[in-house]
């Protein structure tokens, strides 16, 4: 009997073991939920004033303080460390806010984090500032861009669409309000496409009009025509769209005059133009030229482009550019355009030259982050903006047919502008679902 109660013991020491194990790799929330969490958590607790000291985040108490410790509590005077105010647990890590002590500043934390990762075992701490005198550590218990699990409160919302995971667990949501215009930049393969699917789908549950410039003949922004208020497939189309944007631009600011605002969100809501989110594919195309008749064309493209960018944003007409590059070699007006272009993420390139076109003039610390990003790892990308923050994200893999499906279900949110009609692609039929018939079984013969 005793030999059968070893054996289960042992049987069962191995089972939990191969389960955690398996969880570690195959179930990375799990595995920190039951045994990371409570492991960081312990090594957090127990070593952290040493951490902080040894990481030259502490500084020298006041004089009042250092009299009070030395003539009332009768113990040693010790250098200061930030308060910890709160410490709560998430599914990917754990978040710790704390009080900076004068003296200390949000910068000093982040120089610092690396050492924090090694000291506590994470596997990142992210710094956030969230008010004077507070961060927020942000730390994770494992790489959450391996395997993207959006969080469930990430939803669409007031021209907020979330389209990828940051590497601290959190959504990176794409604010039209707060950035306008953005250029997403990367190489064949890279996830860039899969990044404007993301946007399309969320969007696509807004009350937004959607114009799409895709001039390799619609074959990305062909399938989505339904909810689609306008699309240009070839540079003609192309330019002759822009034209009625930037028409349209100046109508609104006609209503915008009319009324005594200086902004589309300050008229009344049954006055308010519907927003409008043009999306274009691979920008190179409008400004490449095979013949010098093909000049004037781009000239009026590149011109409306300029014009939509420095002045569309107050009157609700945002801007989603695409490309693999985007430099001064495209000609005239480049350089220009990307200046105005607020937001940036850049996927995985193919030299150094093109991060640094997306990010060397909003964050160039961000540029060796872009040109290390695996080939394995589509979809991953550094974005960054004009603050001059920036952090590593992920697209979440979505397929076409869910993003045409979801086009399909919000088909009637596509509002009616009389200026896009003619621009207006017709939606392609829905394929007919082929039910394969039942087989019969012919009747025995007696």
């Amino acid at each position: 009997m005793a030999d059968l109660s070893l054996w289960v013991e042992g049987a069962t020491a191995l089972t939990a073991a191969g389960g955690v194990t398996y969880a570690r790799f195959r179930a990375p929330r799990v595995y920190w939920a039951m045994v990371g969490l409570p492991m960081a958590w312990g090594r957090f607790s127990v070593s952290y004033r040493t951490t902080m000291d040894v990481c030259g985040l502490t500084v020298q108490p006041s004089g009042l303080r250092a009299f009070m410790s030395r003539k009332v509590a009768r113990r040693e005077v010790r250098p200061v460390a930030p308060k910890i105010r709160r410490i709560r647990p998430t599914s990917t890590g754990l978040r710790v806010t704390l009080r900076l002590p004068a003296g200390l500043e949000p910068a000093d934390v982040a120089a610092a984090s690396e050492r924090l990762r090694h000291a506590w075992g994470v596997h990142g701490v992210h710094v956030i500032a969230t008010k004077p005198g507070y961060v927020e550590l942000r730390m994770t218990g494992y790489d959450v861009l391996r395997r993207v699990q959006m969080p469930r409160k990430a939803v669409a919302r007031d021209l907020v669409v979330p389209v990828a995971l940051r590497d601290d667990g959190t959504a990176y949501e794409r604010d039209f309000r707060q950035i306008p215009h953005a250029l997403t930049l990367g190489a064949n393969q890279s996830g860039k496409s899969m990044y404007q699917r993301n946007l399309i789908k969320g969007l696509a549950r807004l009350p937004v009009a959607l114009v799409g410039i895709d001039c390799k003949r619609g074959v990305e922004q062909s399938r989505y025509a339904a909810r689609l208020s306008a699309l240009a497939t070839n540079p003609d189309d192309a330019a002759s769209l822009i034209d009625v944007l930037v028409a349209e631009m100046e109508d609104r600011f006609d209503l915008l005059a009319k009324h005594g605002v200086s902004d589309l969100w300050e008229l009344p809501e049954h006055l308010r133009p519907v927003p409008v989110v043009v999306l274009v594919d691979e920008i190179a195309e409008l400004f490449l030229i095979s013949a010098k008749k093909d000049e004037e064309r781009r000239e009026r493209i590149v011109t409306g482009l300029i014009r939509l960018a420095q002045l569309s944003r107050a009157v609700g007409l945002f801007m989603e550019i695409c490309g693999q590059r985007f430099g001064s070699e495209l000609g005239k007006g480049a350089t220009m355009l990307r200046a105005q272009l607020t937001g940036r993420v850049v996927h995985r390139v193919n030299d150094k030259q093109t991060a640094e076109m997306g990010l060397n003039d909003v964050a160039p610390e961000s540029v060796p982050a872009a040109c290390t990003i695996p080939a394995d790892r589509p979809g991953q990308a550094v974005a960054a903006d004009a603050s001059g923050g920036w952090g590593r994200i992920r697209t979440p893999l979505t397929s076409v047919e869910e993003t045409v499906a979801v086009c399909r279900e919000f088909a009637h949110m596509a509002p009616d502008l009389p200026a896009l009609e003619p621009f207006r692609p017709v939606a392609p039929p829905v394929p007919a679902q082929v039910i394969p018939p039942k087989p019969t079984t012919a009747p025995a013969i007696p």
